[in-house]
């Protein structure tokens, strides 16, 4: 947008050139060299509350006013500077003397023989992104963001066992954040100042897990030169998770529920138990009922650290929350990369809506990752989704015909069903406004569940 209205383009009338002005969703406005307003669209009216009537010939600080107007005028610095600037985050006063966060493009205004005539401003409207981040904040616990229903439950059931110090089993799928939700008990719980300490237990063998977990006294084995304390030692005061605790062995087993049944444990080596007043929270992505029916994991075992238990839906029972996260992994790779990538497309959205995500939010997290790094725009488009990604879609309509509308069409109707054709939800969910959504609804010719039903 920073460049696009620096001249008009050969052979395209005036008309149309103005028709392209008004049907674009960014307030436009031109200034000559006197500051005065030559030009005023009508998403400038709406934003400003100040008709074009009104803003034409006046100066574009009485019209345009913003907190930068006076002091640090984009447009002046763009034509001292010959540099067009984007991204300007500044607040504007309204018409109607409310202040809004809107953002800023500039860039010199030339005739067609190159000469510069003036300036040309582009502006949006963020309080739909600040109410939106509003409502992100809002369905927003810890690192998890969600607003779904089973998610919520779990949320409420945390800030419950906040002052307990019971065992926590969670069970999930891989990728569906144990680790994270394991975090969030320990963040508000009463160990919280101390220390929280993760063991991937599937990745250690039986020879190494209980030295890992326990530790050993010099002398213990030929290697040992000195006293090593082990992750129990280390989570002394704070929380210990042990992530996937369903492929520990069962020899193992007998010697972990020794150890919470005592709460108490003996370094490799050592003559003497130590004392642990850790808190145990473990996961598993297997079913550990199934595991005891076939006497795979012990019973005894699975009471101990059943005592509160959390089970985590897959992504694709929550794809409400897909635009949530989306919104929330944006934001982190540009607060790390300090990048500028305002979001997704629709048509991108719509494929990440009917993908089934197999690898859950870690997967999710890992495509938008791959689409952030190849993004060079402001808005990350279906192309560069992940090739298993719009494969997988691809096929779904091979053989249909489907275009980029079937699917997006698709995408809506599948949400709608979901949310019982609530449109304001439907709306929030596919991350787009309740007017773009009604617009979409008329052009695919979807019908609302009550006409479905009366028809």
């Amino acid at each position: 947008m920073d460049t696009a209205f620096k001249k008009k383009p050969e052979g395209l009338r005036t008309e149309s050139y103005q028709t392209i002005l008004e049907s674009i969703e960014e307030g436009v406005f031109t200034v000559d060299l006197d500051w005065c307003i030559t030009s005023f669209n009508k998403a400038a009216e709406k934003i400003t509350g100040k008709s074009k009537k009104d803003a034409i010939g006046q100066p574009c600080a009485e019209v345009f006013n913003t907190n930068v107007c006076k002091t640090d005028c984009v447009l002046r610095k763009v034509l001292n500077s010959n540099r067009p600037l984007a991204n300007i985050p500044v607040y504007m006063i309204r018409a109607d003397a409310v202040r809004i966060p809107i953002s800023v493009n500039a860039s010199i205004l030339r005739d067609s023989q190159g000469r510069i005539i003036g300036g040309v401003e582009t502006f949006r409207d963020l309080s739909v992104l600040k109410r939106f981040r509003k409502f992100q904040r809002e369905y927003q616990f810890e690192k998890m963001v969600s607003r779904n229903e089973r998610m919520h439950q779990i949320f409420s059931t945390l800030v419950q066992i906040s002052d307990s110090d019971c065992n926590v089993l969670i069970e999930g799928e891989t990728g569906t954040g144990k680790e994270l939700l394991a975090r969030a008990i320990h963040n508000n719980s009463a160990h919280k100042m101390g220390p929280f300490v993760p063991v991937n237990c599937g990745a250690l063998p039986d020879t190494l897990i209980e030295s890992e977990l326990f530790g050993y006294k010099a002398g213990a084995f030929t290697d040992a030169k000195k006293d090593k304390p082990g992750r129990f030692a280390r989570a002394q005061n704070g929380t210990i998770f042990l992530d996937e605790i369903a492929d520990i062995s069962p020899a193992f087993q007998s010697r972990l529920l020794r150890v919470l049944e005592d709460r108490a444990y003996e370094p490799l080596g050592s003559a003497r138990p130590y004392r642990t007043n850790a808190r145990v929270v473990a996961a598993s992505h297997r079913n550990l009922d199934e595991l005891v029916e076939i006497r795979e994991f012990r019973e005894d075992l699975f009471f101990r650290i059943n005592v509160m238990r959390l089970a985590l839906p897959r992504l694709a029972e929550r794809k409400e929350d897909i635009p949530l996260l989306v919104e929330h992994f944006i934001k982190r790779f540009n607060r790390e990369t300090g990048k500028q990538v305002l979001g997704v497309t629709e048509e991108a959205m719509a494929a990440l809506m009917l993908y089934d995500w197999p690898g859950n939010i870690r997967e999710l997290e890992n495509a938008v990752d791959h689409a952030f790094i190849l993004c060079n725009k402001k808005m990350i488009g279906l192309s560069l989704l992940p090739e298993k990604i719009l494969s997988e879609i691809n096929a779904a309509f091979t053989g249909t015909g489907a275009t980029l509308k079937d699917i997006e069409k698709n995408a809506i109707i599948q949400t709608l069903r979901r949310n019982r054709w609530k449109k304001m939800v439907t709306a929030k969910e596919l991350g787009i406004n309740k007017n773009t959504l009604r617009r979409k609804m008329v052009r695919y010719g979807i019908e609302t569940g009550e006409k479905r039903k009366t028809s």
